[in-house]
């Protein structure tokens, strides 16, 4: 049972439904992680400016990866069962593929190196080295990109924690970081 409040749509601050409303006319549905977030507008907010912003970014199949990539390091069991829900049906990543992006690589030449790159920025708090920007740039990533690549790595980051702390009940087919990728 989830540790923080995961409130009905109906019982989240005004100001926090109109955002809820969108996110179950785009899935369907309203993930829990979103409700969790509701109970603060503000952080509700940034968190759908901020995810609607990166949909404009790096191709959708990238952002997954590199999702499943922080989630299994920061061993975030709610973000790993969405992101392999996710990964597998809308961006049509191979089961395959997914199990790689867990390990912080993809069978894919130019997401490896986002991949690999995005997994030791997590690794290594961001204390990388010169090699690791030259192995993006030589993937064909811009620096424009490579700060995209970030983006998407710190929003992860944020999820990640927001779910390790509440300890959300997780509502896609449950993925653990601890079983073998």
């Amino acid at each position: 049972m989830s540790r923080l409040a995961i409130p009905a749509r109906d019982d989240v601050p005004e100001a926090s439904k109109p955002i809820l409303d969108a996110v179950h006319k785009q899935l369907g549905a309203v993930p829990n992680m979103y409700r969790l977030i509701a109970q603060s507008p503000a952080a509700l907010q940034g968190f759908a400016a901020n995810n609607g912003a990166l949909t404009k970014t790096l191709d959708v199949k990238t952002r997954e990866r590199i999702a499943l990539a922080v989630a299994q390091l920061n061993g975030c069991d709610y973000c790993l069962s969405a992101h392999s829900y996710l990964g597998l049906n809308l961006a049509k990543i191979s089961p395959e593929e997914v199990a790689l992006n867990r390990k912080g690589e993809s069978g894919d030449a130019k997401a490896n190196a986002a991949v690999r790159f995005a997994a030791k920025v997590v690794r290594e708090r961001g204390h990388i080295t010169e090699a690791d920007i030259k192995a993006v740039h030589d993937a064909g990533f811009s620096d424009g990109q490579i700060i995209e690549i970030l983006a998407v790595t710190t929003e992860n980051i944020f999820t990640n924690l927001l779910n390790v702390v509440a300890e959300t009940d997780i509502d896609f087919p449950v993925i653990q970081a601890s079983d073998a990728a």
